[in-house]
């Protein structure tokens, strides 16, 4: 059972996203300047579309934390969706509110629409797109934001960058982590290869113009993490299988890889595995294992990718079949991004964060930081003393 929980609630264009954290101990230094500038982050990058210029979204603590400090209760986050006037009656909760002449019946290839009214028997997609939209992810970066608030009380710090968008990958220079963050950060791409970051935005200038999406992968690094995390004692335990279940259940994610990745089925062995070395403690010249071996978190950095799919909305509409005729029409358009790979990564950052959280959690949890505090130190004199 996970130690920091969370469940999200809300709709795209509903009045707004909901989230309840269970499991913060209490003493934890949080706040909303915090989970903002995620927010915000989340929001930015080249290619985004006109969404982005009606919202900004701003969240608002409602319980659990008290003068800045959680106090071991469960915290509400709340994003308000600022476009909720323009959407009052399609969204009312009202039934005198209902209107089925707008019901959206055309479901659009690569999403959620079609399964999702198959499965739910339901005739309008809107009653879909709404929860499977992208959308969601903003109370899970407000989430993530809380999580990395904790990390940072123990000197664990989240941080990433995207390594291809549309076709072109970027040259990663051989500087520290937080220098690279940084970089990204200076990014309207959030790359650290200036180069790259031309070709990145002409290629969605081009994608633009025709109507058409891209995605891309992002890579993410968690720095400080101790040895242990995780376990190899059973299969949903195994530290790497939560990361690849966490980016897997951000929307248009497609793939997952830890460390080099599917790059290690091209290698013979002596290329692959990390050599251990011992001075003032166990160290790794290499760490092609991403930090994580056997399911545990080994001392390195956390190293973990995700390939993102492009948008399935797109502005020069696939076909599809009208769901109450059967006829085929060019799917339904809403409006969207050309490109959302920069706002992928902070989400991605965000979901690994809070697994990160949770397995720290998992080891040294206490009711306080005072208590989690006392834990981690006997455990990280007994890893010295091995």
């Amino acid at each position: 059972m996970s130690i920091f929980r969370y469940l999200t609630a809300g709709e795209s264009h509903g009045p707004q996203l909901t989230a309840i954290v269970e499991g913060l101990p209490a003493g934890m230094h949080i706040s909303v300047e915090t989970l903002n500038h995620d927010l915000s982050r989340r929001q930015e990058g080249y290619g985004r579309g006109d969404r982005m210029k009606i919202e900004k979204d701003t969240a608002q603590l409602l319980s659990g934390v008290r003068w800045g400090e959680t106090i071991g209760a469960p915290v509400t986050i709340v994003v308000i969706n600022r476009d909720w006037e323009n959407w009052s009656d399609k969204m009312s909760t009202l039934p005198e509110h209902r209107d089925d002449s707008g019901a959206v019946t055309r479901p659009r290839p690569g999403h959620a629409d079609l399964s999702g009214s198959l499965k739910y028997h339901h005739s309008d997609v809107r009653n879909v797109l709404e929860r499977s939209s992208a959308r969601e992810t903003a109370v899970r970066v407000a989430v993530g934001a809380i999580a990395k608030s904790l990390l940072a009380e123990f000197d664990i710090r989240v941080g990433g960058y995207v390594v291809e968008l549309g076709g072109i990958s970027a040259c990663t220079p051989q500087e520290q982590l937080e220098i690279l963050w940084q970089r990204a950060a200076e990014s309207e791409t959030f790359c650290c290869d200036p180069l790259a970051e031309i070709d990145m935005k002409r290629v969605i200038d081009a994608a633009q113009s025709g109507g058409d999406t891209l995605g891309g992968v992002v890579e993410v690094q968690v720095v400080g993490v101790p040895p242990g995390l995780g376990s190899y004692v059973q299969w949903d335990r195994k530290l790497d299988a939560r990361l690849a279940m966490a980016l897997m259940s951000v929307q248009a994610i497609k793939g997952v890889e830890v460390g080099i990745g599917f790059d290690a089925a091209r290698r013979p062995g002596s290329r692959v595995h990390d050599e251990i070395f011992y001075k003032d403690g166990y160290h790794r010249n290499s760490n092609n294992a991403g930090g994580i071996e056997g399911g545990m978190s080994n001392g390195e950095p956390v190293v973990v990718r995700a390939a993102m799919k492009p948008i399935p909305t797109l502005y020069s509409p696939l076909r599809s079949v009208d769901m109450l005729t059967h006829e085929a029409f060019e799917a339904t358009v809403e409006r969207s991004d050309t490109c959302a790979v920069p706002a992928a990564l902070v989400v991605a950052e965000a979901v690994v964060a809070i697994e990160i959280a949770n397995a720290f959690l998992e080891k040294f949890g206490g009711d306080s930081i005072f208590e989690i505090r006392r834990n981690i130190k006997g455990y990280m004199e007994q890893v010295r003393n091995a």
